[in-house]
């Protein structure tokens, strides 16, 4: 899969201006160079990604003020009858965010793409839960994460996730940028009901799901480090 084929699709639809395709397109190697770490970093692959053209928000309800930004997004989908997963990474993170930004964001949802095919290992999943405001949304997404110490061997790129993701995403700079250099220009914007923002997947498509055996006993042990780690810090706190 051509990760760039909707950002050329919206280009040639003459949807993003040619200046800022050629920024988005120049700086997607951060996006290249940041998964190349997380593979060294957690000796596993990630998963397909894709480039989507638009800025992704989301809000309690379609008749709220409040919104979110959601500069990436982890998607179970169903292919031929078969679960797959996809990195969803937005374009004005790209054109805007600084290169420790947007490694710590894709390594979140690399811990996203883990975590799933952890539940699916164990059969456990058969929808993601629906939260009632970006609040819970947050927190349940904090609570549920593998420890990003068990899963990577690269001290800087942890340092950069759990700055940056406390309690959810949080960077005031790059979420200016997003709403004024993108937003407020009327350039493409896809809303996301937060109620609505589940993937529901068939058992069928789960079952026929295959799972490399090294990569779901690694999943176990990235586990069981994952409770380690937490279990010492409720014991020091």
């Amino acid at each position: 899969m051509d990760p760039l084929v909707r950002l050329k699709q919206a280009r040639s639809e003459g949807l993003i201006p040619e200046k800022l395709y050629g920024r988005i397109t120049e700086r997607f190697g951060l996006a290249v160079s940041g998964i190349d770490r997380i593979e060294r970093a957690s000796g596993l692959a990630f998963p397909a990604a894709y480039v989507e053209p638009s800025l992704v928000v989301t809000s309690p309800d379609p008749g709220s003020y409040e919104y979110g930004i959601l500069f990436a997004r982890t998607i179970p989908v169903e292919a031929a009858g078969r679960m797959a997963v996809v990195v969803q990474v937005s374009a004005p993170l790209l054109a805007f965010g600084l290169k420790g930004t947007i490694h710590a964001i894709l390594a979140h949802e690399f811990l996203h793409y883990l975590e799933l095919m952890w539940r699916v290992s164990r059969m456990g999943v058969l929808s993601d839960e629906v939260t009632g405001s970006l609040f819970e949304s947050s927190y349940a997404d904090g609570e549920r994460l593998l420890e990003p110490r068990a899963v990577f061997a690269d001290r800087t790129l942890v340092d950069h996730i759990t700055r940056r993701f406390p309690a959810g995403f949080r960077d005031a700079r790059l979420e200016e940028k997003a709403v004024s250099l993108w937003h407020r220009k009327g350039l493409p914007r896809t809303d996301v009901d937060l109620g609505s923002n589940t993937v529901r997947l068939s058992a069928e498509s789960l079952s026929r799901m295959s799972l490399d055996p090294g990569l779901a006993g690694r999943l176990a042990e990235l586990a069981e480090k994952s409770g380690r780690i937490r279990a010492r810090a409720r014991r020091l706190y």
